[in-house]
């Protein structure tokens, strides 16, 4: 059979749906990606070499040879965020999964899109608007949502990445430009380096990532606060989206 590739993100439910089709259709027939941003947590290291155990297989990473970080990409483009997407998205995920679509041969590709209503709608748009990838969804199939996800992996031994402990939705960028107000007075505790840099740009291009709102302007108590995501009792106890 042609080769099934999984998008790995690097979070928990990409990491479930991933071991979800090499366990129905063979290691040797599934391939999973990561495209690396340059900005993620150090602590993905971790996840990915204990992920790479319980798939045994390698996990491919592929990164744009133009740009080492989103910094670059918001720099060249003199753009940082808008209603309708990101330029780092677009640059380092977007464009390169289409890239690697022209370059190889694929039977399906494999989404971590959990089962929630607005991943759900989310995944009937994605296979609207890209019938050619064969989409599948093995997470909404088998009714998993992100807290199930944690489950599965506690189960197999492998602990959550460090973000989802730190009480973030996704194992996205630190600083990810999509991010809210809340999100973003989050980073500025936790990662007050990411914060100063990414308001000094803000400044230099002349562009915000929160509508309307400089960073250096944000007041410490504006948006809403999550707590971290925790492990249910047991997975029978009981999803690109805005974050915080």
């Amino acid at each position: 059979m042609s080769e099934i590739v999984s998008w790995f993100s690097g979070g928990v439910t990409s990491a479930v749906a991933t071991k979800i089709v090499i366990d129905k259709y063979g290691k040797n027939n599934v391939k999973p990606i990561f495209f690396e941003t340059g900005n993620h947590h150090p602590d993905n290291e971790r996840f990915f070499i204990e992920c790479e155990k319980w798939f045994d297989i390698p996990i491919t990473v592929l990164q744009d040879e133009n740009h080492s970080s989103i910094y670059s990409v918001f720099e060249k483009r003199q753009f940082i965020n808008s209603p309708f997407g990101a330029p780092c998205t677009l640059v380092l995920k977007k464009q390169m999964r289409q890239k690697w679509e022209k370059e190889n041969k694929f039977s399906c590709q494999v989404f971590g899109f959990e089962n929630e209503p607005k991943e759900i709608n989310r995944s009937l748009r994605f296979i609207r608007e890209y019938p050619h990838t064969n989409a599948i969804f093995p997470l909404i199939e088998m009714g998993i949502d992100k807290k199930m996800a944690l489950d599965i992996l506690k189960e197999n031994g492998i602990e959550a990445p460090t973000m989802y402990q730190l009480g973030y939705s996704n194992n996205n960028c630190i600083g990810c430009v999509k991010g809210g107000m809340g999100y973003w007075n989050k980073i500025r505790v936790d990662f007050p380096e990411v914060f100063e840099k990414t308001a000094r740009l803000e400044r230099e291009i002349g562009a915000s990532c929160i509508r309307n709102q400089y960073l250096d302007e944000l007041e410490p108590s504006r948006g809403r606060m999550s707590k971290p995501y925790v492990q249910s009792c047991g997975i029978f106890c009981e999803p690109e989206g805005v974050i915080l």
